[in-house]
């Protein structure tokens, strides 16, 4: 059986070569799965040798853990601090536009997640339920305050948030299939404007709320 990933997991060094053996072992990950993927390919993405990626982690399993980890945390920490006090539409409008341009900028990381959750989630399954689930009921939980205040309309914060979550990541995970409808080679900061725009006006106005630095035409 696989080991999972708990909170203990979360609980690691970070410096400068710790960072970058993740965005290594993330790229080599991603591009040959768990099982593809060689310590020493990590090593050498990464620029160092294989005995200093061994000093940070054991084997390649918990260095796939600490980069799972390291994804969902850069993910959520848009949205970590927001609370009642805040204006709903600002507070949305940010985390929708940070995770539209994590897409783009680092697509690695949600088709290595989408894999591991395609996969059923092996290496995760004890940390949805003790990490990632609280988080959710606890975003949540700001949701029901907004409504309770009238600062939003009635609805399902739950389903929001993975609307949220599948709408960003679709243009890292299905990245061929977008370049190739809209016949372009590469995404760039204009596809991104326009994309994090659309997402966030059509998301906003659909819980009632008026997208931030709009002009009077709607856009």
């Amino acid at each position: 059986m696989a080991p999972r990933m708990s909170t203990k997991e979360v609980q690691k060094p970070r410096d400068k070569h710790f960072t970058t053996i993740l965005l290594a072992a993330q790229e080599e990950f991603a591009t040959h799965g768990l099982k593809g993927a060689r310590m020493q390919a990590i090593a050498d993405r990464a620029g160092l040798p294989k005995a200093n990626v061994h000093y940070y982690f054991k084997n390649k399993v918990s260095l796939y853990l600490a980069v799972l980890d390291n994804i969902i945390a850069t993910w959520d920490d848009f949205f970590n601090d927001v609370s009642v006090d805040d204006d709903p539409a600002i507070a949305l409008d940010t985390f929708i536009r940070a995770k539209v341009r994590l897409s783009f900028e680092n697509p690695a990381a949600s088709r290595l997640f989408a894999n591991e959750i395609l996969q059923g989630a092996p290496y995760l399954s004890d940390y949805m339920s003790e990490v990632l689930r609280p988080w959710v009921n606890n975003r949540a939980n700001v949701f029901h305050e907004w409504m309770n205040a009238g600062k939003m309309i009635a609805t399902d914060p739950v389903l929001l948030i993975f609307m949220i979550w599948a709408t960003t990541q679709h243009y890292a995970d299905f990245q061929a299939q977008v370049l190739g409808i809209l016949g372009r080679k590469e995404y760039d900061d204009d596809l991104i404007s326009q994309v994090s725009d659309f997402t966030s006006q059509t998301i906003l106005r659909g819980c009632g709320l008026e997208p931030p630095n709009t002009d009077a035409t709607g856009n």
